[in-house]
């Protein structure tokens, strides 16, 4: 279903520009800002023919279409019959949502290879936008072949005719194909809307009807007939449909809006207003269900090439900016997200998202500004709360996120359920890392009264009380519940480990240390935890290694000083289990490793 035959060419050149990075590793917190590596007139001058083309591949590796699609032209004014540099320079233009561009290569493609469909169909998309619509259905036809294609292909051809002014024959063609079970939620939305464009009221509404029935559940479905339903039978219909779609998908945005608008006594307008406007949908609406699936190469060339008849289509932009997180890019991800419109429904999402992938970017102070202002719009919003309250934590502003969550506890409605734990949790280590160990306690209780079986925060708690003595049974429980529900997770077994260090059975330390290195081998803290252990049983040696190891893996500032003392020291002080260490009780130790991130 998701596959598509094409150039051979073409596609290895899609394929490189999504494919993982296997040059320079990207890390949440070591982003690769190919933005900043974008090649100038300059550097491109100065590179020979091979010289742009290895440039244009690395990039294509990395995914940086723009880097990748200027290299490539460069290397085409070079080589200007080299076929292979035409397709990749052509797909790597229409990646990047160069469209302009990418007509000019296009018709350059087709002048050798007639039955190139990407180019037929990128062609075929610019027909449209210039409302030459008997040239667009011509270049459309062909570019089909296969179940994603064919669809795309005949509701892009129906648009075209809809936009010559003959929807009758734009719904026939539409109503003519053929296909896998789940082509008709498609055919009969865009009949319809074909049918509400050409003034049709009655018609719209019994395909917008038709496509409901068959699946309640789809966003544009739901608005489509909302909107219809709102003008052609009354407000308590459209809001009966919308207040439907809440129960399944709670509070969505647009759905929001719209409850608003009909509250205050509006009609809603058709969601497409143009032939261009009806075919941008379809590429969107396809594009965003394969993005979903894993079809991210072909998603890409579909969501672009929406943007290119509709650049405001905030649901695209949503879109094409989830398909760059998919794949690891959020830098441009930031991009797309920026062209939200404020006007929409969808801003504070994008908002929130924007921050996220600031943060992740290593643009930390950025992601918190926004949040701020999207929470003074609103004090209550606690997707916004959460978002910052996270951002915060990762940057180890632990007293900000402690009261940054307070206001999500604050705000949280009064029913107990199991999923307001993870407020209390991430409050209770913002708390307990922030040196108010009585109130974080009290929040990883209640985490608990809520979720009693949850393993982070049984982790978290068990740990605190052995790391000062108090409550060792039970803390030691907890923590082997954690493990039961969560062996394979490295930060939980490491605690394990640890707590039997802390109240002195060194053996068993060492078993589970050595376990939590083999489930997180570069993690320095865990290395630092088996190094003390293995000191503790006479494996000197070995002891030295590990903390060699943890000292390489570069640990917080303030722990190296005392990783290098043990290199060259040992451990000096005698041993003390947990119950002997009532000093320590106020002061719950660092070593506790996931701070939440796993939970």
């Amino acid at each position: 279903m998701l596959s598509i035959r094409c150039n051979r060419w073409t596609a290895v050149a899609v394929a490189a520009l999504l494919l993982p990075g296997t040059v320079l590793a990207q890390t949440p917190d070591h982003p690769a800002d190919n933005t900043a590596k974008f090649p100038t007139g300059v550097d491109l001058k100065a590179l020979t023919t091979s010289g742009s083309y290895l440039a244009a591949r690395h990039a294509s590796v990395e995914r940086d279409a723009a880097s990748a699609a200027a290299f490539y032209r460069s290397a085409l004014r070079s080589d200007p019959k080299n076929n292979e540099l035409l397709d990749r320079a052509f797909i790597s233009s229409v990646a990047d949502g160069d469209i302009d561009e990418a007509v000019k290569l296009a018709e350059r493609v087709l002048t050798v290879d007639k039955s190139n469909r990407i180019a037929r169909l990128v062609v075929g998309v610019q027909d449209i936008k210039q409302k030459k619509y008997a040239a667009a259905q011509t270049n459309i036809n062909q570019s089909v072949r296969g179940p994603i294609t064919d669809l795309v292909a005949t509701l892009l051809s129906a648009w075209a005719a809809a936009g010559a002014g003959d929807a009758k024959t734009a719904v026939a063609n539409i109503d003519k194909l053929t296909g896998p079970e789940w082509y008709p939620l498609f055919k009969d939305l865009h009949a319809g809307m074909i049918w509400e464009l050409a003034g049709k009221d009655k018609e719209a509404g019994v395909r917008f009807e038709r496509a409901y029935k068959l699946d309640d559940s789809m966003l544009r479905i739901t608005e489509a007939y909302a909107h219809w339903l709102s003008r052609n039978k009354d407000a308590a219909a459209a809001t009966a449909i919308y207040e439907a779609f809440d129960k399944k998908l709670a509070r969505h945005p647009l759905v929001q809006d719209g409850l608003r608008e009909i509250k205050a006594g509006k009609k809603l307008p058709p969601l497409i207003d143009s032939a261009q406007a009806g075919a941008a949908e379809a590429l969107y609406g396809i594009g965003a269900t394969l993005s979903r699936r894993g079809g991210e190469d072909l998603a890409l060339v579909y969501l672009q090439l929406a943007l290119h008849l509709q650049p405001n289509h905030p649901l695209a932009l949503l879109s094409l900016a989830d398909l760059y997180e998919t794949v690891k890019k959020p830098q441009m991800a930031i991009k797309v997200y920026e062209r939200v419109p404020a006007s929409s429904p969808l801003k504070r999402n994008a908002q929130i998202q924007l921050a996220t992938d600031l943060d992740s970017a290593d643009r930390g102070d950025e992601a918190i500004k926004i949040l701020k202002d999207v929470i003074a719009q609103d004090s209550k919003d606690l997707e916004g709360i959460m978002a910052l309250g996270n951002v915060e934590r990762g940057r180890k502003k632990f007293a900000d996120c402690a009261k940054t969550y307070s206001l999500g506890v604050d705000a949280l409605p009064a029913n107990n359920d199991k999923a307001n734990s993870v407020y209390y949790y991430y409050r209770g280590i913002c708390l307990e890392r922030s040196k108010q160990w009585p109130k974080a306690e009290a929040d990883m209780r209640k985490a608990l009264e809520l979720q009693p079986d949850q393993p982070h925060v049984l982790n978290y708690l068990g740990y605190s009380w052995i790391d000062q003595g108090v409550n060792l049974d039970e803390g030691m429980k907890m923590i082997k519940r954690a493990v039961e529900q969560r062996p394979d997770d490295g930060y939980i077994v490491d605690s394990l480990g640890w707590a039997y260090y802390r109240i002195g059975n060194y053996e068993e330390a060492v078993k589970n240390l050595e376990r939590a290195i083999d489930l997180k081998p570069e993690d320095p803290t865990i290395n630092d935890h088996l190094g003390d252990a293995y000191w503790r049983i006479g494996r000197k040696l070995e002891a030295k290694f590990q903390w060699a190891h943890a000292r390489d893996l570069k640990p917080e500032a303030e722990e190296l000083p005392k990783i290098e003392a043990k290199i060259q020291n040992g451990l000096t002080d005698d041993p003390a289990p947990a119950a002997a260490s009532a000093d320590t009780k106020d002061a719950p130790s660092d070593a506790k490793k996931d701070d939440g991130k796993g939970g």
